[in-house]
């Protein structure tokens, strides 16, 4: 909430802004939003889209997630792999890149997706192998 209150007080956006706002084409489709929620069943028609996006942004996050694990899970058999992130996990300053990433509201959202893959119990298995043999390399 903090990033979004800051670029909306920067005066490159502030200039945007004013430029959107006193487009001709944007208070057109400002005007036809208006009038289209106005109409109930075209409102819930506007409604039911938007959450049908919402559900295949969530469901496209969610495979995203799922591949990127078994592509991780995949490279961590190879021992040189295994190595390399063991010495990354070590450096002061990789240590200090993932916690500003575990900041960041787009990677919150991913780990909740995996958050969901752990309740598969195949998942979980192979993560917790993994974690062990990544503990070992360390």
């Amino acid at each position: 909430m903090a990033e979004a209150r800051k670029m909306m007080e920067s005066p490159e956006w502030k200039k945007k802004m004013k430029e959107l706002t006193g487009d001709k084409a944007f208070k057109e489709s400002t005007e036809k939003l208006k009038k289209t929620m106005e109409d109930p069943n075209e409102a819930a028609k506007l409604q039911a889209k938007m959450e049908h996006m919402m559900k295949v942004g969530q469901e496209g996050l969610k495979n995203e997630a799922r591949d990127t694990m078994a592509q991780a899970m995949e490279a961590m058999n190879d021992p040189t792999i295994m190595s390399e992130a063991a010495r990354m996990m070590k450096d002061p300053n990789f240590q200090q890149q993932l916690a500003q990433m575990a900041k960041d509201p787009s990677f919150k959202k991913y780990v909740s997706a995996m958050q969901d893959m752990m309740q598969d119990p195949s998942t979980k298995r192979q993560m917790e192998a993994m974690a062990d043999s990544f503990r070992s390399a360390l």
